[in-house]
């Protein structure tokens, strides 16, 4: 069954763990399964955050003037007035008010078409974009604009930067605690697949025990056995997941006409897996190999010390 080795080392003939067991096979799945949601989960986590990141950086690259209409308040005269009180500040870039088709765009899935803007009180708008927020006195120009335009205020955004920023961190913190969901289930199903591999091989685990075989060389057989099982496994999870992520890559090109594509498109600015999230199936492939191996050495030696 066994023979020693040139250092007295107790080296098997055969492998103790039959590579090709149904239980193998199996796990192997199942490791499969979970790589693959794993991988998903880091992929969707990346495409949320750098959505919420991209939003972000919009909105604190723009700031917006608002001017409420009044009786006896010649409007255009104080978007006039706005636009050059605004131009007066070092880090302001472009300024411009929008216009009346603008306006009526961003009120019609609201107020519907055809609106009258001059018979409803609606306030103008005037897009100020940041050159350099650095330099840029956000205060001062709040002060300005309020006290020098009739009916005006300026919105810097921040209430929307605070809950895009919450946004991300929830969903980052909710991935990573489904990532630990996953994993933890892996381990576990790793864990009983060690000790039904070893109760197959019971008899041969338990007199290379007794003949002097060192736990480490029966940790290390099992070892071996489960980190190409694990390998095997997180590579057929990272793949297909790589593949969803393509696919969806072609899907979120436009030319589909499909309306949820669309639609995720628009609120996400894209679909995509970045680089971020293929060095994310990277990292979980490494983190499925080695958690595997880890796992299935520590039940080994587990069940060896239940023996003595």
């Amino acid at each position: 069954m066994a023979r020693p080795g040139a250092r007295g080392e107790l080296r098997p003939s055969a492998p103790i763990v039959p590579s090709q067991a149904v239980a193998g096979r199996a796990l192997t799945l199942v490791v499969a399964i979970m790589s693959f949601l794993a991988c998903l989960t880091v992929g969707a986590v990346t495409i949320i955050h750098e959505a919420a990141n991209a939003w972000s950086n919009d909105l604190v690259r723009e700031v917006t003037i608002q001017i409420r209409p009044a009786d006896g308040v010649d409007m255009l005269r104080e978007i006039e007035k706005a636009i050059a009180v605004a131009r007066e500040f070092p880090g302001v870039g472009a300024v411009r008010a929008l216009s009346d088709e603008e306006t009526k765009d961003l009120l019609q899935p609201w107020l519907g078409a055809g609106l009258d803007l001059e018979s409803l009180p609606v306030p103008r708008l005037i897009q100020v974009n940041i050159a350099d927020a650095s330099i840029l006195d956000l205060a001062g120009l709040r002060q300005a604009v309020v006290e020098q335009v009739n009916g005006a205020s300026l919105d810097d955004h921040s209430l929307w930067t605070d809950r895009l920023a919450a946004m991300a961190n929830a969903v980052v913190f909710g991935g990573v605690a489904i990532l630990a969901l996953v994993l933890g289930s892996m381990v576990l199903s790793v864990v009983f697949a060690t000790r039904a591999a070893m109760a197959g091989n019971r008899d041969v685990v338990e007199v290379l025990h007794f003949v002097g075989a060192e736990d480490g060389f029966v940790a290390r057989e099992f070892q071996r056995h489960f980190l190409l099982l694990g390998l095997k496994g997180g590579l057929a999870g990272g793949l297909a997941a790589c593949a969803v992520f393509l696919v969806l890559g072609v899907l979120a090109d436009g030319s589909t006409g499909l309306a949820g594509m669309e639609q995720a498109v628009v609120l996400f600015g894209g679909v995509s897996v970045g680089l971020a999230g293929y060095l994310g199936v990277l990292a979980v492939i490494f983190l499925v190999t080695v958690l595997t191996a880890a796992t299935s050495r520590v039940a080994v030696h587990a069940h060896l010390r239940r023996i003595e």
